[in-house]
């Protein structure tokens, strides 16, 4: 379901972009997942039983379940990432201090790559070495802003408040709706909401809005009615 690959060293970085992107990122993803997951047991437990306590102890056990498995897995993810980016910077740091001529020769040779002229290239990677040779480095080498190292912290706080909010929505729905209307209208509140996150996540992405929405339609559609199924059987083979 996730329709956002993450944040990579090889993306660009800067200002702060890097972890913006972070953010948002984590933030589409926890609220698509929290929809769909909960959404799933809420629909599942209610094909079983039309019994409203069982369904809103299922969900909330999911929807808190989730928020921490969600948090975790950010938070590993992106350390992971944090931690490459860290080891790069030291190792770039290293050559510079133990082999200075071959890396002005590098950095002129990949701005030669760019376009430029072997003269100025010369001059550029001479004017930024004298100003910040490091940075230089990671930004033409990497892509990669010192200053702009992802936060782990950040990502699992983001996606597990946006795994509650997101996955608030079909418990809510489950409370709001007499027993009559309530998978109906769970999975239309459900469908509703997968389409402007993942119309989000396509727009963050820098994708078309249609392909990824679908999918995440798609995708939900899917996972609603496999549960609801199983809930369905199991309620009126092994529960009866």
């Amino acid at each position: 379901m996730q329709e956002l690959e993450g944040t990579h060293a090889g993306e660009p970085h800067s200002g702060g972009l890097a972890n913006r992107l972070n953010w948002l990122r984590a933030g589409v993803l926890g609220a698509n997942d929290g929809i769909i997951s909960v959404a799933a047991i809420a629909v599942g437990v209610a094909g079983a039983t039309p019994q409203l306590g069982p369904i809103l102890t299922a969900s909330v056990a999911g929807l808190v379940g989730g928020a921490i498995s969600m948090a975790l897995g950010e938070y590993v993810s992106v350390s992971s990432q944090r931690d490459s980016e860290r080891t790069l910077i030291a190792k770039e740091r290293n050559e510079l201090a133990t082999m200075p001529v071959q890396e002005l020769a590098e950095l002129t040779q990949l701005y030669q790559d760019k376009g430029l002229s072997p003269q100025t290239a010369r001059q550029v990677a001479e004017e930024l070495t004298a100003k910040d040779a490091l940075a230089a480095h990671l930004e033409v080498e990497l892509n990669i802003d010192q200053d702009d190292i992802v936060s782990p912290w950040r990502a699992a706080y983001t996606s597990a408040v946006s795994f509650l909010i997101g996955g608030l929505l079909p418990v809510l729905a489950m409370i709001i709706f007499p027993a009559s209307m309530r998978i109906s209208a769970t999975f239309v509140a459900v469908l509703i909401a997968l389409a402007i996150t993942g119309a989000a996540g396509a727009y963050l992405g820098g994708s078309p809005l249609l392909r990824p929405t679908v999918r995440v339609l798609v995708g939900g559609a899917l996972a609603l009615g496999a549960t609801f199924l199983i809930g369905r059987l199991l309620g009126t083979t092994v529960l009866a």
